[in-house]
């Protein structure tokens, strides 16, 4: 795919931005740094209007064109949050912040968009407006739906938005779409077990919450392999299992914790009416799942 040769020029400053993105990661809302890092560039570049704290910690510059008349308003999305994560990769420019990490390349999703936004800025080479959006909080904590419901789409008046993901893999220089979702929607699992303790010798006198546990995880894999058509798509991963602290006692507690995710609202409902039903809800608690 050949690059526009000034978008190829900004390529050490865009690189530059993002391993300065990536050693200072920060999670969900708390953005402050981030936020204020694009916030300063994108007055840098020349953006008309630039507009901080939206959907709590949320950017949005506008970029109007001088390419012809043009009331179309496109939005281009990317997501500034980490991960509570170590990074333990030992690159130059690795996390200085203990437990936090940009694993998922929230990094390069801003990084990209302030070079896009950079481009548009210089050259308004289009008709219309462009509107960068720099989202909070994708990971779990919703903030793309905290900046619309802050008014921004109307605010705006943004008629489509556009995003992207990096895919690790995905040879350089090509892109991968297609019709229909792609990125699915994440719903957080939480599993709280509450047994008997005991002695590991004496099994019989305790209700082992370990061995609960991995039938509830096993039972799990069923509401997809047999509640969900073939022809659609749907996860229920466990990725978290937290019980005990010694090889000889049966702990009392124990914790599951994951994702399930699904591409279509049928399908989420699915899934968020079968977990419950193979994990029975304490009365008082009627949601299994949290988005």
């Amino acid at each position: 795919m050949p690059i526009v040769n000034r978008v190829a020029d900004l390529h050490k400053d865009i690189t530059e931005w993002r391993r300065d993105l990536h050693a200072h990661p920060e999670l969900l809302y708390d953005v402050q740094r981030t936020a204020g890092t694009v916030a300063e560039k994108l007055k840098a570049f020349g953006c008309d209007e630039v507009v901080a704290g939206i959907g709590r910690t949320g950017v949005v510059g506008v970029i109007k064109g001088r390419k012809g008349k043009s009331d179309k308003v496109i939005g281009m999305r990317a997501d500034m949050d980490a991960l509570p994560i170590e990074e333990a990769t030992g690159l130059p420019y690795k996390s200085t912040v203990p437990g936090k990490m940009h694993a998922c390349g929230h990094d390069g999703h801003t990084a990209m968009l302030l070079g896009a936004a950079r481009y548009l800025a210089e050259t308004r080479n289009f008709a219309g407006t462009a509107v960068v959006i720099f989202q909070p909080a994708e990971e779990g904590g919703a903030g793309g739906k905290a900046m619309v419901d802050d008014g921004m789409m109307d605010r705006f008046k943004i008629g489509e938005v556009y995003g992207m993901h990096n895919f690790p893999g995905m040879p350089v220089g090509e892109f991968s779409i297609r019709s229909g979702p792609i990125m699915a929607a994440a719903d957080y699992v939480q599993i709280d077990i509450e047994g008997k303790g005991g002695h590991a010798a004496r099994p019989h006198f305790g209700v082992d919450t370990v061995l609960v546990g991995a039938q509830i995880i096993n039972n799990l894999q069923s509401v997809v392999s047999r509640n969900v058509d073939p022809l659609e798509s749907a996860v229920v991963s466990i990725c978290v299992f937290h019980a005990g602290t010694a090889d000889n006692v049966l702990p009392q507690t124990a914790q599951l914790r994951g994702t399930a995710r699904s591409l279509t609202p049928e399908v989420q409902d699915l899934l968020e009416k079968r977990i419950p039903e193979i994990v029975p809800i304490p009365h008082g608690n009627d949601d299994g799942l949290e988005s």
